[in-house]
């Protein structure tokens, strides 16, 4: 994909104008198709919730497009944190100890935030064009399996969005989601998933 295609500047410009204005996306990341919003926007967050049916108790991750944008949602990125994030060759969602900078209802109860940091070309110039760090969840139901592909999204999910991303509907299903690691501070960390 390409992301100077003129094609793909109005589907991230669309994509962007809507979650400035508090609304949900639908779109591809770096792993699986997602749910968005602007991760600094506690009732757009809510109607994620609301979408996937899903408690506020589990918290969503966000995805950010480089490491200042990440230091700028994150209290403390460890160093051994960075030192993954550039060795990872396949996505990897980090846990931090404390978010900042985003709403509320992003945060898990003990003030902690995952994000993942993406360099996959559509999500990466979408983050890079919002200006900003923007959530992403899987595109179902809560308790349902995820939909690797556009075509497996429930068409409840998609009527619920206020834009539905025109870019990569015909690629072939991701192989899986993000492996998840919780690094806290001083460097301990912990495999949540593979």
């Amino acid at each position: 994909m390409n992301v100077a295609d003129e094609s793909v500047k109005a589907d991230i410009r669309a994509a962007v104008d809507v979650m400035r204005r508090g609304g949900v996306i639908l779109y591809p990341t770096d792993t699986i198709w997602g749910l968005g919003c602007d991760a600094r926007n506690g009732n757009a967050v809510k109607r994620v919730y609301e979408i996937k049916r899903r408690t506020d108790s589990k918290a969503l991750i966000t995805l950010v497009d480089s490491l200042p944008m990440l230091d700028a949602t994150v209290e403390d990125v460890p160093e051994v944190a960075e030192q993954l994030i550039e060795a990872a060759v396949e996505p990897v969602t980090i846990i931090y100890d404390r978010g900042r900078n985003v709403a509320p209802e992003l945060l898990a109860d003990d003030g902690s935030l995952g994000v993942r940091l993406t360099r996959e070309p559509f999500s990466a110039a979408l983050c890079r064009a919002f200006r900003g760090p923007v959530v992403s969840t899987s595109a179902n139901i809560s308790g349902e399996p995820a939909p690797l592909d556009f075509a497996s999204i429930p068409d409840e999910i998609k009527a619920a969005v206020d834009y539905v991303c025109l870019s990569r509907r015909d690629e072939a299903p991701a192989a899986k989601a993000s492996s998840i690691i919780k690094i806290s501070a001083g460097g301990l960390f912990k495999i949540i998933r593979k």
